[in-house]
C-alpha cells in the first residue's frame, strides 16, 4: 500500500496521460496489464494507483518506488520500452515526473 509521508524516503512518480474518450479504456487496459504482469513485480516497486477523469480524456498514475534508480531501471527495461511504444499509440502525450513528498494533511 502507498504510504504518503514527508518523512518517507520513497520516490513518488506522477504520470499524466492525455487521451480521448474513444481510447481511454484501451489505454487503461494497457496500463493495468503493465502493472499486473510486469511493473508491480520489479525491484523497488511499492504501490500504484490509476485515476481517470470524468471526461475520459486524462489518466493520472501515482506510483511509489523504494529508490529513484528502481523506477529508472524499470523504465529502461526492454519489456517496458516495448510497452511504452504501445502506450504512446493510445495517447497524445504522457510524462512521468519524479517528486518528493513535501507535506501531507
Amino acid at each position: 500500500m502507498p504510504n504518503i509521508s514527508a518523512s518517507s524516503d520513497a520516490q513518488t512518480v506522477i504520470t499524466t496521460f492525455e487521451t480521448s474518450p474513444g481510447t481511454c479504456q484501451d489505454l487503461l487496459d494497457a496500463l493495468q496489464d503493465a502493472y499486473a504482469s510486469f511493473i508491480s513485480k520489479q525491484p523497488g516497486f511499492i504501490a500504484a494507483g490509476l485515476h481517470v477523469n470524468d471526461a475520459q480524456t486524462r489518466i493520472a498514475n501515482y506510483s511509489q518506488w523504494q529508490k529513484r534508480e528502481d523506477f529508472q531501471a524499470m523504465l529502461r527495461s526492454d519489456e517496458m520500452r516495448q510497452r511504452n511504444r504501445r502506450i504512446s499509440e493510445l495517447c497524445r502525450t504522457f510524462e512521468p515526473v519524479l517528486y518528493d513528498v513535501a507535506a501531507t494533511f
